[in-house]
This record gives C-alpha cells, sequence and structure tokens, in this order.
C-alpha cells in the first residue's frame, strides 16, 4: 500500500474506469505519515469547509413510476410501484448507460420495516415527483465531464434489502420484492433503449453501492459481449469487523435483512457454496469472484459504519464515544487509533481483489459516506482541494 502523499484526479480514474486504461489498484486522495483522516463533513453530515465554488442549479429530473411491475409482483415494501428517474444522452453519450441504485440503508425487522413502509425508502407514494441530479449524474458538462451526455437514470430505492430479497409477510402487508424490482426496472429500461447500450456502467451508493457489486455480472448479462460494461460502488464496501464492545453488530443486523427478506437463493452462488448466506452479503466476500470489471470509492473512514456498526450507541453503554460521534475532533487519541484500526482492516479486505487486472480502486481518508453523489466531492471546477484541504 502506498503510504506518500498522493493527489489523483477523479476525471483521471472515470477515464480509466470505461477505456479500460486503468490498472491502477490503491491508494488515498491524500495519505500522510500516520494516515490521519481529513475532514470533509461533521457527524451530521455538515459540510466543514464552506465550498471553493459556487455550482449552477442542478437538472431536477422527474419519477417514472414501472407500471408493469405490479403484475410481476415487483413492489415496494408497501406494495406500491417502483420508479426511477431518466435524462436522455445525445450525442457521443447517446448509446451509453449510467444506472445509479439509490441507498437507503435497511430493515432487518418487521418493526423497522413497517416504518420504512411509510418513508420515500418503502414507498413510491412518499418519494420525490423531481430530484436534483449531481454529481456523478450531472448534465453539465464541466462538472461532470465523463457523464455528461449518457442516458442517466436514478433508480429509487424502496425495498430495504439492496434490491436483493423476495419474500412477503402477510401479517404486516410487508413485501420484500427487492429481487423483482431489479428485474422489472431493468426490463424497463432495456424496452426504452438500453439494449441497444454500447457502453454501460452500474453504480449506486451505500446500500446501493452494495447493490452495484451484488448484480454487477447479473447487470453485464444484459448486453452483448461486443458492449462495454463495468460497475461503480460508492461507499457500498461495508465491512464485517468487531465494534467497539466486541459484538458484531453489522453481521447481526446483516443476519436480520437476509433472514427476513428471503434472499439467500437470489446471493451470489458462488459465495453461497462457501460461506453461510449471510456472509455472502458483505461485499469483503463478493469483490474477488465479481468477474465484471469492478471500481471501489469508499472512504477508509465511512461516516455511516463509525456511526452504525463500528461504535454505535448500543454498543456505548457509558457514551465514552458520544463526542467523538458527534464532532471527529474531539475523538481521542484511542478512538483515532481505533478508528485507523478500521481503515487497515479495510485496506486488507481489497488486497486481493486489487490484485485483479480488470479491478479498480480509490480510498481516501476523508469522513465521509457516498462521494459519488455530491457535487463538491464528485468534481469542484477550479478548485485544488483534498476533502477540501487546500494541497498547495
Amino acid at each position: 500500500m502506498t503510504t506518500t502523499t498522493t493527489l489523483y484526479s477523479w476525471w483521471g480514474f472515470m477515464y480509466g474506469l470505461m477505456t479500460g486504461s486503468l490498472i491502477w489498484k490503491c491508494g488515498s486522495c491524500f495519505e500522510f505519515e500516520h494516515s490521519q483522516p481529513l475532514p470533509l463533513q461533521d457527524w451530521n453530515n455538515n459540510v466543514t469547509f464552506k465550498a471553493a465554488a459556487a455550482f449552477a442549479p442542478p437538472l431536477m429530473v422527474g419519477l417514472t413510476l414501472v407500471n408493469a411491475a405490479a403484475s410481476k409482483g415487483a413492489v415496494c415494501l408497501d406494495g406500491s410501484l417502483p420508479g426511477y428517474h431518466i435524462h436522455r444522452g445525445y450525442g457521443s453519450g447517446a448509446n451509453s448507460w449510467l444506472i445509479q441504485l439509490e441507498g437507503g440503508g435497511w430493515c432487518n425487522s418487521i418493526t423497522k420495516c413497517v416504518f420504512s413502509k411509510k418513508t420515500r425508502h418503502g414507498s413510491s407514494h412518499y418519494m420525490e415527483k423531481q430530484i436534483p441530479f449531481e454529481g456523478i449524474l450531472s448534465n453539465k458538462a464541466e462538472e461532470n465531464p465523463d457523464f455528461y451526455n449518457w442516458n442517466r437514470v436514478k433508480v429509487r430505492y424502496c425495498d430495504g434489502g439492496s434490491f436483493s430479497g423476495d419474500s412477503q409477510n402477510e401479517a404486516a402487508k410487508l413485501y420484500f420484492r427487492g429481487q423483482r424490482i431489479w428485474s422489472a426496472v431493468m426490463e424497463d429500461l432495456m424496452s426504452k433503449g438500453m439494449r441497444y447500450a454500447n457502453q454501460a456502467l452500474l453504480s449506486g451508493c451505500s446500500a446501493g453501492g452494495l447493490a452495484s457489486i451484488l448484480h454487477c455480472d447479473e447487470f453485464r448479462h444484459l448486453f452483448p459481449r461486443t458492449a462495454r460494461v463495468k460497475c461503480l460502488s460508492d461507499a457500498g464496501l461495508f465491512l464485517d469487523v468487531l465494534d467497539i464492545s466486541g459484538w458484531r453488530t453489522l453481521r447481526y443486523m446483516f443476519a436480520g435483512v437476509v433472514r427476513l427478506q428471503g434472499m439467500q437463493k437470489n446471493l451470489p452462488r458462488g459465495c453461497a457454496k462457501r460461506f453461510n448466506p449471510i456472509m455472502c452479503f458483505f461485499p469483503q466476500r463478493l469483490i474477488a469472484s465479481v468477474r465484471t470489471p469492478l471500481f471501489l470509492v469508499n472512504t477508509a473512514y465511512d461516516t455511516w459504519q463509525i456511526q452504525v456498526s463500528l461504535a454505535p450507541a448500543s454498543a456505548d453503554h457509558h457514551g465514552y464515544w458520544n463526542g467523538c460521534r458527534k464532532n471527529y475532533a474531539r475523538c481521542t487519541e484511542s478512538q483515532i487509533s481505533f478508528l485507523q484500526g478500521f481503515r487497515n482492516q479495510m485496506l486488507y479486505a481489497v488486497k486481493g481483489f486489487s490484485r485483479l487486472k480488470k479491478n479498480g480502486l480509490f480510498i481516501n481518508s476523508c469522513f465521509a459516506h457516498c462521494q459519488t453523489e455530491r457535487q463538491d466531492t464528485w468534481f469542484s471546477p477550479g478548485d485544488s482541494r483534498v476533502c477540501w484541504q487546500l494541497v498547495f
């Protein structure tokens, strides 16, 4: 692993991602002697440094419901229709497609799923009718030089299981149909021209980033062999690690998701033959076996994992981590050491993956979660900053 101070441009690695010229294995946007994390957001997702450049108002894109999904049982948690937002490509990007899978966590119990079905993450009735297309979805060349004129799609997340479940609970009137939603949306997009794609990129953030790994090879099989198809997972590298109390909080959460949503049969077969199905919901067990070229974007100090699976309130009975969770600058030396241990586990988890020439990754040392969706972390024009720190 490199330990020297290094700066990489988003444009450069995304160009390599789609052209196939990128064979760089591992790095950090900015690493220094002790791999000290750099600020990007505080624990409440507030930017801690003022943006250097003002961005033009983003393109607003309307919601499209998949009307044919109901007959296939491809419905949200509450039984409503799934949906997506699409902005058509043009010119050199007319036959190029970028599909982004929305994130939004998981529901691992009946109680939590009943709550979720009354939100936009469980029902299209609560989804915004329009959403901004920013970052990797932007339609402006100066903000998104690689994909601005592609067909760009944001698939809404309403199943609570990374588009992978196939079950239901009659008593609670809950439908865990993520796998069917995935298939119905892909079928709908293929009918709207995606079948003619000469290049396609499946991306996703958080739970959507995990889904982009789980469905990567399925996505590849939608297209002819002549098409260039790759996948991108942003903040989807969720690790099976011990929390501050010695408990595996995330494994417990994922166990509930896998069992409740009946997704054992939908998890990658190669993994399921070797491991307990629950372990096959962890990307560290999956990434090396994905046959399609895959690019990982992650911060080694992922704020969601720190707050929910590394130092959750449930494991912090005496409130020792309260200050650190709210503001990273208040973390003690021992807490920073614990977080750096998590970083080391992440780098170890991608070691084998990084040796495969078809793969690539970008792991930085910012406190953040999901970096491709935000304009300031995706492509900030005219600004020489890394994690909002000036680099010269």
